[in-house]
């Protein structure tokens, strides 16, 4: 394994960790999902470069297209949630109060 791999691996792997245990705020689980996505997006990007394959340079790009649009409804969430309960906490939000 690369050392690009392993920063990749690594990148992935601490945004999730992220992700799974700093969930107080929305932004933060905003933040971690958008650290995977850019972990994501640049191993897809390099790699038809290092298999030389010209069939996949189209992935990249539309991972970044579905990673903003991603990043816009957490954005709209993040608003919306903030306007209703006040604050951006995620131990406020519960699906059985709606």
């Amino acid at each position: 394994m690369s050392l690009l791999h392993l920063s990749f691996y690594s990148a992935f792997t601490l945004s999730s960790l992220g992700l799974a245990f700093h969930r107080t705020h929305l932004i933060s689980a905003l933040l971690c999902l958008e650290s995977m996505m850019l972990s994501m997006y640049m191993a897809l990007s390099t790699w038809p470069i290092e298999n030389q394959a010209a069939s996949f340079t189209l992935m990249p790009v539309l991972m970044l297209t579905f990673s903003a649009c991603e990043a816009g409804v957490g954005l709209a969430m993040l608003v919306a949630s903030t306007r209703t309960h006040g604050s951006d906490h995620l131990h406020n939000l519960n699906l059985l109060q709606c």
